[in-house]
């Protein structure tokens, strides 16, 4: 492809009134393209549009095939992966995988906002509402769906972290570039396939044979410190840009909900647990006076903590599995040590199950019968109304559930932690999201 066959001016301009018209009819979405400069790219790495959370890259051929709106679509696409920080979320996981479970989660958003989409676009309606994270176990290894960008934030695995394989994707070749070049002859600055004349000669060589005038090489992937540096900057564009358009009267419903989701706190669960559980243990502060055997008359404050009194409930409708109670109780068992709780176990369903309630002491281990009883449908009023009917309420309820039953009409007096596992909401009390 050569310069006579485009207009690489009205490309850009086609952008640049793209995502003009972001910024007027969907300001928050505009606000975050904005922070993307726009940059022509080399069509032997970049076959449609990407990003490395610096820049918006495109291929000029591709980008004068899509329409006004298509486009607008491929600007906002790219500004989610950097707004959602994609690129400093994949840990361990396989790239590619991790790549197609970020496009899932993104494409239906957009959707839901009323852009159009461009030829490629992946969705499946079963991942709807679920982030990268809990998309990607349920994706196959195998899985050879072409994403409809380039992420160009992130390398490619390891071998020791499995295989990648990404369905002839250009980006596979990008590490190449970071092996060591073949070595030089002795007496010559070129190497031996430069003196060959070979079409194999240097990398940089065969991006100049290849795209519009430009041999640019992909931007190197972010290293750990510029991905934490880039995931705090984004975070605060989101927020203002959420901001601005809410001002504005134009944040949508979906928006709204993606911003709240992405501003609320990201600690572990366990943390989050350990946390109010540590919270509501009474430690109070004693001013008895010391044995006069220890020879010192001055009277210090000495720490004193009491016993806290837990109940746990567990929602066995079904709907969590025996390993997912388990590792809940697991957790239980590891915090209760620490703040001296002991601990009332309730299993619910419908209504309390038999066998239940059990008591731990703090000293003990709680556990579960090999066999859980319930599977009926969901109530958690019951486990209140046995609470209710003790002479005393407990310091706090932890209850592990994912939430889809029927709610007292009023909140407890006492602290309640609901552990919810999927992504619906409480009435009342302290969510702590599981997954």
């Amino acid at each position: 492809m050569t310069d006579a066959n485009f207009d690489l001016k009205a490309i850009e301009d086609k952008l640049v009134a793209a995502r003009t018209r972001l910024i007027l009819d969907k300001p928050f979405l505009g606000a975050l393209v904005l922070r993307l400069p726009l940059q022509a790219a080399n069509p032997a790495w970049c076959p449609t549009t990407g990003t490395d959370a610096r820049k918006f890259y495109y291929n000029p051929e591709y980008v004068q095939e899509l329409l006004t709106d298509e486009a607008q679509f491929v600007l906002a696409h790219e500004a989610l992966h950097c707004a959602l920080s994609h690129f400093a979320r994949r840990q361990h996981r396989v790239k590619h995988r991790w790549d197609l479970a970020c496009d899932y989660a993104i494409n239906p958003i957009l959707l839901a906002d009323g852009l159009k989409p461009p030829p490629g676009m992946i969705m499946m309606k079963e991942y709807v509402g679920m982030s990268a994270e809990e998309i990607y176990p349920l994706l196959s290894d195998n899985d050879m769906t072409e994403t409809l960008d380039q992420h160009l934030y992130d390398k490619e695995n390891n071998p020791s972290e499995g295989s990648q394989n990404s369905s002839e994707n250009p980006l596979d070749n990008r590490d190449r570039q970071e092996e060591p070049p073949p070595p030089k002859d002795a007496d010559s600055n070129t190497t031996p396939q430069q003196r060959d004349g070979s079409k194999g000669t240097s990398q940089q060589q065969e991006f100049d044979e290849q795209a519009n005038g430009s041999g640019e090489p992909p931007p190197p992937p972010l290293n750990q410190q510029e991905a934490d540096d880039l995931s705090v900057q984004w975070q605060q564009r989101l927020a203002g840009a959420a901001q601005q358009a809410q001002q504005a009267g134009k944040l949508s419903g979906i928006m709204k909900r993606l911003v709240e989701e992405l501003l609320q706190p990201r600690l572990p669960w366990r943390t989050l647990l350990a946390h109010y559980m540590t919270a509501v243990a009474r430690d109070d502060y004693s001013y008895t006076r010391p044995s006069s055997r220890r020879g010192d008359p001055a009277i210090f404050p000495t720490l004193k903590s009491h016993q806290i009194n837990a109940v746990v409930a567990l929602d066995v409708s079904g709907s969590v599995t025996d390993k997912e109670l388990q590792d809940c109780l697991s957790e239980i068992n590891a915090i209760k040590g620490q703040v001296r709780a002991a601990v009332t176990l309730l299993a619910c369903d419908a209504e309390i199950v038999q066998g239940f309630p059990q008591r731990f002491e703090p000293w003990e281990e709680a556990t579960l019968p090999q066999d859980m009883p319930g599977g009926g449908s969901t109530d958690f009023r019951p486990v209140f109304d046995w609470i209710q009917q003790q002479d005393q309420p407990p310091d706090i309820l932890v209850y592990f559930t994912d939430a889809q039953g029927i709610f007292p009409t009023l909140p407890a007096s006492f602290p309640v932690i609901w552990l919810v596992k999927g992504k619906t909401r409480v009435p009342w009390g302290t969510r702590v999201q599981l997954n």
